[in-house]
């Protein structure tokens, strides 16, 4: 190990010390402190602030910036290998992923997993949508190749999460598109896909227990009020209401209006 000894001036004097970058960026427990700044590249990077220091990450490629076997990732270049197994063999019978092959992927996986935290704290929604697709894509594939069962489920217990922080990222877009239909598919989608996966595990009283389901229903309530309302369905639960109540007159009128609301009534014309 080196040692960096003090001095004044060069080389050998320069501190390694990060202590002045982290001067008035004070850790917060309990809180994601992330920041974005630019790098001596030019280019931006994402920082997060630990308790004994910070992570820097960037925006693109892997979050390290190394590029293994001249690939963006590690799962881009084990999936060239099963797209080239394919090709040459007509299937993907014989390919397999290794205990340490797998270890490699997770170890990778939780650098991106840190990248789209901070850039969904930042509410880059898009990088988030990116990143966590990339790493459901790490759970099939380490969930159909990898020769160890342990390999094959150790993952899979992220899967809820990282499908719901998937869906909160890609419909917080289509809101932002102002596509409200789209993210409340988007969010159903998901749930119905989150309960698939208790069920495929026999563990569906943990669906309603599960947090991931609780945050993807309140963001689903969230959506619901702010699209428009249908006019059929206020006026058939005013009706429903009309008639517990016993309020015939009313029930009556709002039946009335349901007719001219249905298709193919007759709009009223003046004589």
């Amino acid at each position: 190990m080196q040692e960096n000894k003090p001095g004044k001036g060069g080389r050998r004097g320069r501190s390694k010390d990060i202590s002045p970058i982290l001067k008035g960026w004070e850790y917060e427990p309990g809180t994601i402190n992330v920041r974005k700044i630019v790098g001596n590249d030019g280019l931006p990077k994402l920082q997060m602030r630990l308790d004994l220091g910070l992570l820097q990450m960037e925006l693109d490629g892997r979050p390290d910036g190394l590029k293994p076997y001249g690939c963006e990732s590690l799962l881009e270049y084990y999936e060239r290998r099963l797209a080239s197994h394919r090709r040459r063999t007509g299937s993907s019978v014989g390919f397999h992923l290794t205990p340490e092959q797998c270890h490699l992927l997770r170890e990778e996986a939780l650098m991106y997993y840190h990248r789209y935290l901070s850039l969904f704290v930042l509410g880059e929604f898009l990088g988030v949508a990116r990143d966590t697709s990339r790493n459901l894509r790490v759970l099939d594939l380490c969930g159909k190749y990898a020769t160890d069962e342990q390999d094959r489920l150790i993952l899979e217990q992220y899967r809820p999460y990282i499908t719901m922080m998937n869906a909160r990222a890609r419909a917080s877009i289509a809101i932002e598109q102002n596509d409200l239909p789209k993210a409340l598919r988007i969010v159903r989608r998901a749930l119905k896909n989150i309960k698939l996966f208790f069920r495929r595990f026999g563990q569906e009283q943990a669906y309603r227990r599960a947090n991931e389901v609780r945050i993807l229903r309140q963001f689903k309530r969230e959506i619901e009020k702010k699209l428009p309302i249908d006019p059929v369905k206020e006026l058939q639960q005013q009706l429903a209401a009309a008639i517990k109540d016993e309020r015939y007159e009313d029930a009556a009128r709002l039946r009335d209006e349901l007719e001219k609301l249905r298709p193919g009534s007759l709009p009223e014309t003046g004589a």
